[in-house]
């Protein structure tokens, strides 16, 4: 039977817990209808999620023709050519293009970066209300953080950030096949931006981490031309966008709970585990790449047929009772913390470093310069966007006081 579950309606993004707790009901392993992927089948537990993402063999991103799983007949070709990333690879063209860029991602190198972010979002938040009152975090804090992040890692101009937002918005707003074709335009802009970069640097030099690509290229390295324009697109969108709804997510939840800030504030040593609770408890990446099923397997009770496609559900491996007790609860003191919020095996996120230090500075940065910040509107007016398979605010008004000033009216989600 498969299962008519509505993994973008405001019900479940206010309430992921409570959704995935009747899904896991039905069995450790549904099949779900799933935007644009079709008919799926999908783990409820992070014991057969574990599984599913380390069965390498078993569970595969490509079928033997080399054909991804979650492309569809009718989508052009650019959007092959973006998704020819690491991503959407298997061994061992995935550690071929990983090894590349590997180094810049590595702890030492990561961690030298904190003081920088920091600073970065310092300057953020003075500048928050510098539009006026309220503002809306997600635009004016809680992308730029990231953003502003990955720009200089690659080595990309400051200056272009609009694009990138403009870009991204539509990249998180489509919530169906005629709305992902509407964004064709865009991502056709996008292409023709990072080539037109990629040889500026080939001709030019540049520092950064698009700079070191192009060297490897230069010097012989095994990575095509498209497969340099899909991992400049990766690394870019994969390394602000998640983050931006990690921030913004995680401040959500600090204002609905003032005695939870309060707590934090009181000791910024506690941000790493209030970090690693908030990833695990707002799961901003709901669900990995879907995989192909590569033999007749059994799995959860449930026989699965060679070339069926499975996908991940990290949101609800993250809540489940199994692998963190009372998961509906938001323990920013929770030890140990199992959640899987990165993924796992050879597709580990490659930016969890980077991501961990952006979500501590962001709060900490915010709530020292603005230790009274409050929500601009009721919480039931808080829309998430309707993107499967991510758990994005759409806007977060907030003001600088504790008291609110005559409600705002939200913009509905788009």
């Amino acid at each position: 039977m498969t299962l008519q579950a509505d993994f973008t309606s405001q019900d479940y993004y206010r309430n992921p817990a409570a959704a995935i707790e009747k899904l896991r009901a039905m069995g450790p392993v549904v099949q779900v209808r799933f935007p644009i992927i079709g008919t799926v089948w999908a783990t409820t537990t992070q014991a057969f999620a574990d599984q599913v993402l380390k069965d390498t063999e078993t569970f595969t991103i490509r079928k033997e023709d080399g054909t991804v799983a979650g492309l569809q007949w009718w989508m052009p070709g650019i959007v092959r050519t973006l998704a020819n990333s690491m991503l959407s690879m298997d061994e061992p063209d995935h550690k071929r293009l990983r090894d590349i860029v590997d180094e810049a991602f590595r702890r030492r190198a990561v961690l030298d970066m904190e003081p920088h972010i920091q600073a970065i979002g310092d300057q953020l938040a003075d500048e928050l209300f510098a539009e006026g009152s309220p503002a809306d975090l997600v635009d004016r804090f809680a992308r730029k953080l990231p953003l502003s992040v990955i720009c200089e890692l690659l080595g990309l101009p400051l200056a272009d950030r609009t694009k990138f937002v403009a870009w991204a918005g539509g990249f998180t707003r489509f919530t169906g096949a005629l709305g992902f074709l509407g964004m064709m335009p865009k991502i056709l802009a996008m292409k023709r931006y990072m080539e037109r970069h990629i040889e500026t640097v080939r001709r030019q030099g540049g520092e950064g981490l698009i700079a070191e690509i192009v060297r490897v290229e230069k010097d012989g390295g095994r990575i095509s031309r498209d497969e340099m324009v899909s991992m400049m697109f990766l690394l870019l969108f994969a390394g602000h966008e998640t983050t931006t709804h990690l921030i913004s997510g995680s401040v959500h939840e600090l204002l609905k709970n003032p005695d939870l800030r309060d707590w934090l504030k009181e000791d910024w040593s506690r941000a790493d585990l209030a970090v690693e609770e908030f990833l695990r408890f707002t799961t901003p990446v709901q669900f990995t790449k879907p995989r192909y099923v590569g033999k007749d397997v059994e799995l959860g009770g449930v026989r699965l047929r060679k070339g069926e496609k499975i996908m991940a559900m990290l949101a609800a491996a993250n809540m489940d009772p199994q692998a963190n007790p009372h998961p509906e609860r938001l323990d920013l003191q929770r030890r140990p913390n199992r959640h899987i919020a990165f993924g796992t095996d050879i597709h580990f996120c490659l930016g969890h470093q980077l991501a961990r230090i952006e979500g501590r500075c962001a709060l900490k940065s915010l709530f020292q310069r603005w230790p009274g910040l409050t929500l601009a509107v009721d919480e039931s007016e808080i829309m998430w966007r309707k993107r499967p398979g991510l758990r994005a605010i759409d806007h977060l008004p907030v003001v600088a006081g504790q008291e609110k000033p005559h409600l705002i009216p939200q913009r509905a989600a788009g």
